[in-house]
């Protein structure tokens, strides 16, 4: 009876110890836990003001090209710009209360698997010291075969026993690396939030200025704007047929069996959530609003200050301006643009941007921050214009009075690989 006694005052001790291991740990604090959900809703009330404000965003689309009707849009991305902010500093307050709650966690499974170990180092002691004596021997030491098959069986639930805490220790190891793993993704989501934060901030003040220039520059008189409004239309008529000459004569050499086979996926949207509202080719808007009554891209209309993502894995070939300043007559062809090349012969521009956070030359991955959207360049409202080029045919090109360099190519429907 004494190796059963033994054993199964070992078993006790492991058990206490496993025990303590999941019970000592330094589990976050309720008051983090409170803090953590009170931001929780506060996001959320603020998510929910910026979803209500598209409504208003729709009634100022109903203003039309009038001077009224451009105060009231940069009036209302100021407005929205400001929630979005807002927003950014309580997700990353709420992104910060998280993280510390897994240093907690990794600390208590720490703790937790320090008592495992110890647990399982009993174990493979008492079955160290009783490894040299077989079956034989047990019941030769034994009195009664109650006894050796008690002793027996003992042994038995002991290697039983070790088998399954060992498989314990692994779920925290993997418990572990989720904690870490989780920690890395929340420190991510800070730097993400903390760029979105001073991008916008930027964007609120050049919105601020290019609404008082708008006021100094018309004198509030709408009879300034509209003559304004109508030189500009003439001058990017000629922007828009110097553009559709250029590409015209680089698809006498286009060769499409080089491009990737049409299928979805291929690019994926440059913004998330954003609704096509314009396509590519001879649409009803282009045959109205374009000279050369042709969209050579797609359009997804989006509020300002809407993260922009890279389409696929490329290179940035440009980064660039065609706008000579910030009043709406000013504005020309794709404003502020991102221009990227990819592996595939493909190539992507990301027009009418607020602002642009990568560099030429810089390498991007698919899902990449690019820049945020906006009302730059030649355009009637805030969205992301998207146009997809053969890439061999891209060239950058002087277009007066547009500012910078255009990028001019064989364009091809983006529908065919989003």
């Amino acid at each position: 009876m004494f190796l059963f006694l033994r054993i199964t005052t070992v078993g006790v001790v492991a058990f206490a110890l496993l025990w303590g291991g999941f019970a000592s740990g330094a589990s976050a604090p309720e008051e983090l836990r409170t803090k953590i959900e009170e931001k929780a809703k506060e996001l959320e009330a603020i998510n929910s003001k910026v979803q209500s404000t598209q409504q208003n965003l729709e009634e100022t689309k109903e203003q039309g090209k009038t001077l009224q009707g451009e105060l009231k849009q940069i009036n209302y991305d100021i407005s929205r710009l400001g929630l979005n902010i807002k927003a950014s500093e309580i997700n990353i307050q709420k992104l910060s209360l998280e993280l510390d709650g897994l240093q907690y966690d990794i600390a208590d499974v720490h703790t937790s698997i320090g008592g495992k170990k110890e647990a399982i180092a009993q174990f493979l002691r008492e079955l160290q010291q009783n490894d040299a004596d077989n079956l034989l021997v047990v019941f030769l030491k034994n009195k009664s075969l109650a006894d050796s098959i008690f002793t027996a069986q003992s042994l038995a639930d002991l290697n039983q026993g070790l088998a399954v805490e060992i498989a314990n220790l692994n779920v925290l190891y993997d418990e572990l690396d989720t904690n870490i793993q989780l920690t890395g993704t929340k420190k991510q989501g800070i730097e993400r939030e903390s760029v979105n934060l001073k991008s916008r901030k930027g964007i609120v003040e050049d919105k601020r200025s290019e609404r008082q220039t708008l006021l100094t520059q018309t004198k509030s008189r709408e009879q300034t704007y509209q003559q304004q409004l109508a030189e500009l239309e003439k001058k990017q008529e000629e922007i828009g047929r110097v553009i559709d000459e250029l590409e015209h004569e680089l698809r006498a050499a286009f060769d499409p069996s080089v491009l990737p086979l049409s299928r979805p996926g291929v690019l994926a949207k440059p913004v998330e959530n954003g609704i096509m509202t314009q396509g590519y080719g001879a649409t009803a808007f282009a045959q109205r609003a374009y000279k050369t009554k042709f969209h050579n891209g797609v359009d997804f209309g989006v509020p300002v200050g809407t993260p922009v993502f890279a389409s696929a894995d490329g290179t940035v070939m440009a980064v660039d301006n065609n706008d000579r300043g910030t009043s709406r007559w000013q504005k020309y062809q794709y404003g502020r643009y991102v221009l990227i090349k990819h592996d595939n012969n493909l190539s992507t521009l990301y027009a009418h941007l607020s602002r642009q956070v990568v560099a030429r030359g810089a390498t991007v991955k698919r899902g990449d921050l690019i820049g945020y959207s906006g009302n730059t360049g030649y355009s009637t409202g805030p969205h992301i214009h998207l146009t997809v080029y053969w890439a061999p045919s891209v060239q950058m090109k002087s277009v007066p009075p547009a500012a910078g360099l255009v990028p001019v190519g064989v364009t091809i429907d983006p529908n065919d690989y989003l």
